[in-house]
């Protein structure tokens, strides 16, 4: 709803500040960060500062201090910056007069309840405005409890302000019943102050000199005084249940055992360094030996003696790697789960591609990053029930999990609901990811990136309560060939991994087709198709999803020994054909129609002539099936005849038979493949060229196959879009194909 009197504090920027300056805003009545920072520009013209910045940093506030240390109707320099404060008032939902220029009771009254608001009215007393109020005036923060906020944590934020405001680097933080990270490092820059540490020292960092003060500072029952109110007050801000007060009593006992146990942290009831390190920093004490542990590097026996001798039960590995080059052993490797069985380890796995950014987090791939963990689980070997963490390795802010992790998870759900739900959801991340993809019900344990303490999403967050790897420093474990770096978890036992191992099926060449799966591997494929808007038949394709589907499996023992001769899945022959043929269209048939034409002269009246098109059930061009068999024979790849892209005759000689024939088409699709990898020398390509990459392997990851299916169809936005659509085709082809390889 607007606000009257905040649209004439808008009207006053606007029309006073305008003209000299400041970026106009609207006139909606809504306080916003855009009004905020217009009044911190008003203000430093007002202060003479040039050029002026939407930031009210150290210059803005030495200004200030220097020209206006407390401002009154006694010292008000001129009426538009009495306007000035009382607009800003009435941003932050104070009384500010009439805009008119007087610091009248009414202003001076609000300017009094501010700092009561805020807890500084005992060290800025009256109702004169400080330099550190007014920089505080001038942000969104609120300084009463709003949106569910605690008045318990209020009162920590309050007495945080009045008792430290006055030190140099230490500003007023917001009142509103919530922890933060604002709120983190004050609590950090209170305890410096509180170890002697000189204005210009304390930074609010959990340092070695922090780490050594509070070794020095374990309180126990009837501990007293300001040591106390601190550490109460970090009881308070990760939400455990005590009163903020000066006395160690048997109540804060009590609730601190629970937190220990909570924190898998020895349970002594007193605030000893390890609480207050997991109290005030995610990664706590860092010294702490977990029982779980993850990495990049395969176990070997020796590296598992290695992890026995140093108590580690619990091993995270990774299912697939997109990066086989730079980090060789970051995926399991074959035989690596059968030594890990056999030394009395436990394995959880790790499914992690597109992780690095909000971007790479969709509703479709989460379902495409659920079939894709799903198969590799089974063909590393996972039984089911395994969980499954899937990564969200950012600094994920509230709004990115809104819209990109929670229909990312969703996603999975889909997914691994199509393949049966064989393993369970967990989620690997932030403090705040993992407890709201927890809440929204899509996981069931959470696998906590703590040693990201800079993470927004872990500053101000409590422990997730399914919270099963607490992941808190990399260490170093074992020598000589036992030697392996690893990042150190704190186990909760929520989650254990698997103890015992199928036979894996990574490295078996694929089957021929069991009947038996045709009406399930049917249904699977329709309803994924339907669900991005492909419906079984339609008035616009020329072929409906049961006749594509059919086609493909007719040809299953060619689509086999295509795959096994060239040693790769055959889901990429089956994909690239089932997909294109869905696609074939009316615009299609009368392109074939002009190519007809254009080599032989016969065609109906009409048809506009056309020397190549892409043809046939797998739609290749005669250019593109000439350039992918000659980069095969010539690489020895087949054998065949070579034929010459810029003669009318060898075009016309290729596009016929991909056309007509529909085993020459499908025996043509895995040397598209072949040639796309080789980077399709002489065909068309972006700018700079496709870049080389393995030819199609059995080991192929998912960011390579996504480029494979990509290189299919070309380069561009749309080419980018459907690869992404045919990942989970892919996905539920390799489902099928699994089954059938273990049979």
């Amino acid at each position: 709803m607007a606000d009257e009197m905040v649209i004439r504090a808008q009207r006053f920027i606007n029309q006073v500040y305008g003209p000299r300056g400041v970026p106009t805003v609207a006139e909606d009545g809504r306080t916003s960060w855009n009004l905020m920072y217009a009044l911190t520009r008003a203000l430093q013209y007002e202060l003479g500062i040039s050029p002026q910045s939407d930031s009210f940093g150290p210059g803005t506030l030495s200004a200030l201090t220097s020209k206006h240390p407390n401002l009154n109707s006694a010292t008000m320099p001129s009426a538009d910056f009495c306007r000035l404060i009382q607009s800003a008032l009435y941003c932050k939902g104070y009384d500010g007069g009439e805009i008119d220029g007087l610091y009248n009771a009414r202003v001076q009254a609000s300017v009094t309840k501010l700092k009561a608001d805020m807890g500084v009215n005992l060290a800025y007393p009256g109702a004169d405005l400080t330099p550190k109020v007014f920089k505080a005036l001038l942000t969104m923060d609120p300084y009463v409890v709003v949106n569910g906020g605690s008045s318990s944590v209020r009162e920590v934020q309050q007495w945080l302000n009045g008792r430290y405001v006055q030190r140099a680097d230490f500003f007023i933080i917001p009142c509103d019943g919530h922890h933060s990270r604002t709120v983190a490092k004050s609590m950090l820059l209170a305890i410096q102050y509180e170890l002697g540490m000189a204005d210009g020292v304390a930074n609010g960092v959990f340092g070695p000199g922090t780490r050594t003060g509070l070794r020095g500072h374990s309180l126990s029952l009837q501990s007293t005084g300001t040591w106390v109110l601190l550490f109460s007050a970090a009881m308070i801000l990760n939400q455990r249940n005590v009163t903020f007060g000066g006395t160690f009593n048997g109540a804060l006992s009590t609730e601190v055992r629970a937190f220990q146990d909570f924190c898998e942290l020895p349970i002594t009831g007193n605030g000893d360094f390890s609480t207050w390190a997991s109290l005030l920093v995610s990664y706590g004490d860092q010294d702490r030996r977990g029982t779980a542990c993850d990495g990049v590097t395969k176990i070997t026996q020796a590296r598992a003696d290695a992890l026995k001798a140093a108590g580690y039960k619990y091993i995270g590995r990774y299912l697939t790697n997109p990066d086989p080059i730079g980090l060789p052993e970051k995926a399991i490797r074959p035989g690596e789960l059968a030594t890990i069985a056999a030394n009395g380890l436990r394995c959880f796995p790790i499914y992690q591609t597109y992780g690095r950014a909000a971007s790479g987090f969709t509703r479709t791939r989460g379902r495409d990053a659920a079939l894709a963990a799903a198969n590799a689980a089974k063909n590393h070997g996972f039984k089911e029930g395994a969980r499954i963490f899937f990564a969200v390795d950012f600094d994920a802010y509230d709004f990115e999990i809104t819209d990109n992790v929670i229909p990312y998870f969703q996603g999975v759900k889909e997914g691994l609901a199509m393949f049966g739900n064989p393993y369970a959801v967990g989620v690997y991340g932030p403090r705040n990811v993992c407890i709201r993809v927890g809440q929204a019900g899509l996981s069931t344990a959470s696998f906590v990136s703590d040693m990201s303490s800079g993470f927004s999403g872990n500053y101000g967050y409590p422990l997730p309560p399914d919270w099963a790897y607490d992941q808190v420093v990399t260490i170093n474990v074992g020598s000589g060939i036992g030697a392996i770096n690893i990042d150190n978890n704190i186990a909760s036992e929520r989650d254990t991994g698997q103890g015992s191992f199928n036979t894996p099926a990574t490295e078996k060449d694929d089957a021929n087709f069991a009947m038996q799966y045709w009406q399930p591997l049917h249904d699977d494929i329709s309803s994924y198709m339907v669900s991005i808007g492909y419906p079984n038949s339609s008035a616009t394709r020329i072929f409906t999803h049961t006749q594509c589907l059919e086609t493909v499996i007719a040809n299953d023992a060619l689509v086999t020994s295509l795959a096994r001769k060239h040693h790769m899945r055959k889901a990429l022959i089956q994909t690239s054909a089932y997909w294109e043929m869905r696609h074939y269209d009316a615009v299609d048939l009368g392109v074939d129609a002009g190519v007809t034409l254009y080599h032989t002269g016969a065609g109906a009246s009409g048809v506009v002539p056309v020397r190549d098109s892409s043809t046939g059930i797998a739609q290749i061009s005669g250019e593109v099936g000439i350039r992918a068999w000659n980069y095969c024979i010539d690489a020895g790849y087949t054998t065949g005849e070579i034929l010459n892209s810029a003669v009318d005759g060898d075009i016309w000689k290729m596009w016929h038979k991909v056309n007509q024939d529909n085993a020459f088409s499908l025996t043509t699709v895995p040397l598209i493949h072949i040639w796309g990898a080789g980077g399709k020398p002489g065909g068309k390509n972006p700018p700079g060229g496709e870049k080389t990459q393995r030819i199609p392997q059995l080991d192929y990851t998912d960011e390579e196959t996504f480029e494979i299916l990509r290189r299919y169809q070309g380069w561009g936005d749309e080419a980018e879009a459907h690869a992404g659509k045919r990942m989970p085709l892919y996905q539920l082809f390799e489902k099928y194909n699994l089954i059938v390889r273990g049979l």
